[in-house]
């Protein structure tokens, strides 16, 4: 029997979230950590894997993971770094976000840091392109935790989340190829196609991963809902329609709760569909991880479509 449904891999940060008022509103992100915590809070049981530096903003995340009940085994004290901080601003063209994470502690990670027992012991690993983006180090770090996965017959999770502050396209394309190649989820966006593979439609897009060895591809689709795409063909679930105040996490919203629903057993088809409702859930609230739903608040919301 698997110890963790999700392990999941990356970079936690401290957020400032600007509120309507002009206030800023304080709490946590990272689209790693959201994973973790969505899966916990619909009742999965996970751990993560990050280095957190040594200031006032550590103690606050480990009793974070501590609240959501997420093992904390692997996340190591760096003294010699500050754990990262970022801002989210609103405008009419979305959400905006500013970084202050360069050379932060979660970006100091080796593969030495890795504990293949608890990797071995989970359903899935999960980490993203964000994990990676970061340094050289923690696409390394990646890159090992995929291999110890893979060896352990552990099913790999992974989110291109492409961010051109953090990595150019061009430096980022080969490195997201091999760990979307080896991926049985392979999450990633439009946008995010768009921009590091040309590709828009959301079929070709999903051919183009099944290509490099994807098993199974999600794109999400905005305001059109997801698109799933696997070897026996492509389906399209429209977007919940919720009265949306700020969609910043809800693609690890759907991330978190689609892991969750798999490591329960679920066929890939109902999870995708679970976790629309999820990420849906998730933008009637500010922040990344405030608004995150339980389990019966989707099943609710699913039960009120039928």
């Amino acid at each position: 029997m698997s110890r963790f449904d999700v392990v999941s891999l990356g970079e936690p940060l401290y957020e400032l979230n600007r509120q309507p008022d002009g206030n800023w509103l304080t709490g946590f992100g990272g689209d790693t950590l959201n994973v973790a915590i969505a899966t916990a809070r619909l009742g999965s049981n996970a751990a993560y894997v990050t280095r957190l530096g040594d200031d006032i903003f550590a103690p606050e995340l480990r009793a974070l993971l501590n609240r959501e009940a997420i093992d904390t085994s692997a996340v190591v004290t760096d003294t010699g770094a500050p754990t990262g901080v970022y801002f989210v601003t609103h405008g009419a063209s979305g959400h905006v976000f500013t970084y202050r994470r360069a050379g932060s502690a979660a970006s100091r990670m080796v593969p030495a840091d890795l504990d293949a027992g608890l990797i071995a012991s989970a359903r899935f690993l999960h980490a993203s392109g964000i994990s990676q983006a970061i340094s050289e180090t923690a696409a390394e770090t990646v890159a090992a935790a995929i291999v110890i996965a893979r060896k352990a017959g552990v099913g790999v999770s992974y989110d291109t989340n492409f961010r051109p502050r953090l990595w150019t396209a061009e430096k980022a394309r080969p490195v997201v190829e091999a760990a979307a190649a080896q991926a049985d989820i392979l999450k990633t966006s439009a946008e995010d196609a768009e921009a590091l593979f040309g590709l828009t439609d959301p079929a070709e897009i999903g051919r183009w991963f099944l290509g490099l060895g994807a098993s199974a591809v999600v794109i999400t689709l905005g305001r059109d809902g997801v698109a799933l795409v696997t070897r026996d063909g492509a389906e399209q679930v429209p977007a919940r329609k919720v009265a949306a105040v700020d969609a910043t996490g809800a693609g690890d919203a759907f991330t978190g709760a689609l892991l969750a629903q798999l490591a329960r057993g679920q066929p890939l088809s109902d999870a995708v569909r679970f976790a629309n409702a999820a990420a849906g859930l998730s933008t009637l609230g500010y922040g990344a991880i405030a608004p995150l739903p339980r389990r019966a608040a989707v099943e609710a919301l699913l039960a009120a479509a039928d």
